[in-house]
């Protein structure tokens, strides 16, 4: 059997979560593949390293700095100290195994140096799958100086990365063509789309649980707009506030925040401050207990700074596809989720900053329940025919 070595940031406690990176490694393993994924635990939770295995699939869990909630310091010497950790981390618990196949994601784009390690040593191809386009997102959001050394040393680490690449598998035909247009020394032929997807769970529609509703203050009555996931800078909170602040106007609605991230003090404090009788804000929940809000919603909201000139494609996308929601998305230009939701009639969009037009999307999403539910057909429908898990890794085994 085939041995893949699957690197990711993201915070995996057991193989059962459901979501884009641990769906992929269930159906790789389903696909008669050894799979080896290697993530972080950070140094917080005061845990070691270990190992999880479940059948054909290894669960590396490396202790490393804090990455997530840290300061900027701490984060940045975390991310540059992550390839290093993942390497002894792989040599020691992972030895006698050769990998065919090194899969990985952005962020970070520091697994630069491991990749090239098992690359030359074990001969194994190496895919990309780009999900975050950095430095320049972090240029876009004023978080960097171009030109300066932080931008330098970033640029030139990216650069390594996409070379040593074999293929790179992007979210969207936009980011093709961005990625190509910016980085004109790529070969054409290693660029690839390969969209977020998920396993899709049965069709769940109409089964809203109002005890869960009644338990975070929710009227039953009342049509619930929800946006889920990271509450950063990304986001564009200055415009996610003042749809906050607008959100009265949209008739018979409620507004719901869950998520995490460095604004969510800010958002909290500015509630605090409103009062608002529509809109609240949940810290980040279970997975399970996020499920079952998304069951009980009925529009799914999409933000991102307007600022961004990179086509950004936010992975939310395919949660509120699976539980058949319509969904609104304020954005900056440049990404082609606009054309998704056109194309699929599932949403409507409108850029960051023009309020007017997403109080009128709200209202119009609000007042019209059938449009709410062809909408939300349209977008499951969309879902499994396109970012269905099973076939994206047909897309990744035809490397193999």
């Amino acid at each position: 059997m085939k041995n893949i070595l699957y690197l990711t940031l993201l915070k995996i406690d057991n193989l059962n979560q459901r979501g884009l990176y641990t769906d992929l490694a269930r159906e790789l393993s389903h696909r008669g593949l050894n799979v080896y994924v290697v993530c972080p635990r950070q140094r917080r939770l005061g845990l070691s390293t270990e190992v999880l295995v479940d059948g054909n699939v290894h669960l590396l869990q490396v202790r490393t700095g804090n990455i997530t909630k840290a300061n900027m310091i701490e984060k940045g010497l975390s991310t540059i100290l992550i390839g290093r950790q993942y390497q002894r981390a792989i040599d020691k618990y992972f030895a006698g195994v050769k990998f065919d196949l090194i899969l990985y994601a952005t962020p970070p784009i520091t697994f630069e140096t491991v990749v090239r390690h098992y690359k030359m040593t074990h001969h194994a191809k190496t895919y990309l799958m780009l999900k975050d386009i950095f430095p320049q997102n972090a240029v876009d959001l004023g978080l960097l100086r171009r030109p300066g050394f932080l931008w330098w040393y970033f640029r030139k680490k990216e650069k390594r990365l996409y070379t040593i690449s074999d293929v790179i598998g992007c979210m969207s035909p936009a980011n093709v063509r961005y990625l190509l247009h910016k980085n004109p020394y790529l070969d054409v032929q290693k660029v690839e789309v390969f969209p977020n997807s998920i396993r899709p769970i049965p069709p769940v529609i109409g089964r809203k649980n109002y005890d869960l509703l009644a338990k975070y203050g929710i009227p039953s009555s009342s049509v619930l707009f929800i946006y889920g996931g990271n509450l950063g800078k990304p986001q564009g909170i200055d415009f996610l506030l003042s749809v906050v602040d607008a959100f009265h106007e949209v008739p018979n609605s409620f507004l719901l925040i869950v998520g995490s991230g460095t604004e969510f003090r800010r958002i909290r404090n500015h509630l605090e401050v409103k009062k608002p009788s529509n809109v609240r804000l949940i810290g980040q929940l279970p997975k399970s207990e996020y499920d079952e809000l998304l069951e009980s919603s009925d529009v799914g909201l999409i933000f991102l700074d307007r600022r961004f000139t990179i086509p950004n494609f936010p992975s939310r996308l395919t949660s509120y596809m699976e539980y058949s929601l319509p969904v609104l998305a304020a954005t900056d230009k440049n990404t082609d989720l606009k054309d998704i939701l056109l194309q699929s009639e599932s949403g409507y969009w409108c850029e960051s900053g023009d309020l007017k037009s997403f109080i009128k999307h709200a209202t119009e999403l609000a007042c019209n329940s059938e449009l709410r539910s062809q909408m939300g057909e349209n977008a499951r429908a969309y879902l499994e025919e396109h970012y269905d898990v099973s076939k994206t890794i047909d897309i990744l085994l035809k490397h193999l």
